[in-house]
């Protein structure tokens, strides 16, 4: 089974921040125009959090809160599970089924390494799937 890592190498080393007196808007624009749906909020290098699009509809949205006022600390996920680059993909989609999230962070040696989405572990187990397919037609073939 594939690793997280391998969709870390795919997605690349970037990741997109914001810190946490970022309001909620600023942090909807960034995002907005990285076409993401979460972003990892960090306060002088330490993770702090996740704020998603969820986190938006949820927390200030339907709690009526001005989204130019409220600042990502108020509404951010700071209690996901994390994962580490060496945990399979498997694992990773049972966690974010069993606990009804889209996004989690991926820690090495406590250091926040990137995010993984639902979206990554779907691609990620199409892939495999798909080469797994690859692999029976070139055996059969032969």
């Amino acid at each position: 089974m594939k690793k997280v890592s391998a969709v870390l190498s795919r997605k690349g080393k970037n990741i997109a921040s914001v810190n946490p007196d970022t309001t909620v808007v600023e942090a909807l624009k960034f995002m907005a125009e990285s076409n993401i749906g979460s972003v990892i909020v960090l306060e002088n290098g330490a993770y702090l959090g996740i704020m998603t699009e969820r986190d938006y509809s949820r927390k200030v949205i339907l709690k009526g809160k001005n989204s130019s006022e409220t600042k990502v600390a108020e509404i951010m996920s700071d209690d996901l599970p994390r994962v580490s680059p060496n945990d399979t993909i498997e694992h990773c989609m049972q966690l974010m089924t069993d606990q009804h999230i889209r996004y989690m962070p991926v820690f090495e040696n406590n250091q926040i390494v990137g995010i993984i989405s639902m979206s990554d572990v779907v691609k990620e187990t199409i892939l495999a799937q798909k080469e797994t397919i690859d692999h029976l037609q070139n055996y059969i073939q032969q």
